[in-house]
């Protein structure tokens, strides 16, 4: 059963060593840095805070590599893109009148066992919607790997075995942050969770929203408007039953009880997990060790500290 540790954002106050020391885990750490696209390399701070026993597993770079000696994988890859964006394109057309209605039987005023019905069904379109498009997520996602065989193909495997051998006598697999959509492209395309063995998954910021099972973008004030929360794909599911969201000190209104409840209700069951700068959460399967900092979103619209003892729940809409 794999031992997972989420944190909140590293950049500025790594947290991540000492709570793997507070973990027992000591040793090598294997190091995903893809999200970082171009910058991947620049892990000095990184490294030094684990102790400098490290191993960057080159994620993009290798991508890269792959991409640019096997062109049939390439334009492939391209064209599932291009598809996925405008799936994402029409999805979000529907989700923002969805949202907006469910914003506007809100602040209508009848019985409230009328309004708790009628509010019951727009949150219930809501997460129908959402589960469609990552339905079709999931099938175009198929439909390339059945088609294309990504793992098959021999640049792809060649790059499987060298990251393979990369992580043995590693006690940990470290997945930064940055590019989310980047990450888990690369992540998908080396079939890295597949390759892991007993290594502790540590993961933050973005790497901690593409190892749960969807991948959630979100921002309540973006420069651009209102923020509607939405799915991306689906993540690695290395993580069940809760739904990291970091940063939300700056992400999320969380002092809006509507907007809080919303979320939690459109991905209940699964806890959606608010994790701000130094928050930590360990958990191995649907059991929480230890968290510090980390809240939990209610469906009434409260956030209150995720207890240690908290289960997470087994099942979920993924």
């Amino acid at each position: 059963m794999t031992k997972v540790l989420l944190a909140g954002a590293q950049r500025f106050e790594p947290t991540i060593g000492p709570a793997l020391a507070a973990l027992g885990v000591a040793g090598r750490v294997a190091l995903v840095t893809a999200g970082w696209q171009e910058r991947e390399a620049e892990d000095e701070e990184l490294a030094a805070h684990l102790g400098g026993d490290t191993v960057n597993l080159r994620l993009h770079e290798r991508a890269d590599q792959v991409f640019a000696a096997d062109a049939g994988l390439r334009a492939a890859h391209r064209k599932r893109q291009r598809v996925l964006r405008h799936k994402q394109d029409f999805y979000r057309i529907r989700l923002e009148h969805e949202l907006e209605a469910n914003h506007v039987i809100r602040q209508r005023t009848a019985p409230a066992e009328i309004l708790a019905e009628e509010e019951r069904t727009s949150t219930l379109a809501i997460r129908i919607l959402d589960d469609f498009h990552l339905g079709q997520c999931a099938r175009i996602h198929r439909e390339f790997d059945e088609a294309h065989r990504p793992l098959e193909r021999p640049h792809v495997a060649r790059h499987r075995e060298e990251i393979a051998a990369a992580l043995e006598g590693t006690v940990a697999l470290a997945i930064a942050g940055g590019h989310v959509a980047s990450l888990l492209n690369r992540l998908e395309l080396f079939g890295i969770a597949e390759l892991l063995r007993d290594q502790v998954v540590v993961a933050w910021s973005a790497g901690a929203m593409a190892i749960a099972t969807r991948v959630i973008l979100f921002h309540d004030a973006p420069p651009q408007g209102p923020g509607a929360s939405e799915i991306l794909d689906r993540g690695l599911g290395i993580v069940r039953g809760a739904l990291p969201f970091p940063q939300p000190e700056t992400r999320l209104r969380l002092g809006d009880p509507e907007r809080v409840g919303v979320l939690a209700r459109r991905f209940a069951p699964s806890l959606c997990l608010a994790m701000p700068a130094r928050s930590t959460l360990a958990i191995e399967g649907q059991r929480v060790l230890a968290t510090e900092g980390v809240s939990v979103l209610g469906e009434d619209g409260s956030v209150s500290p995720l207890a240690a003892d908290t289960p997470l729940p087994s099942t979920e809409r993924a």
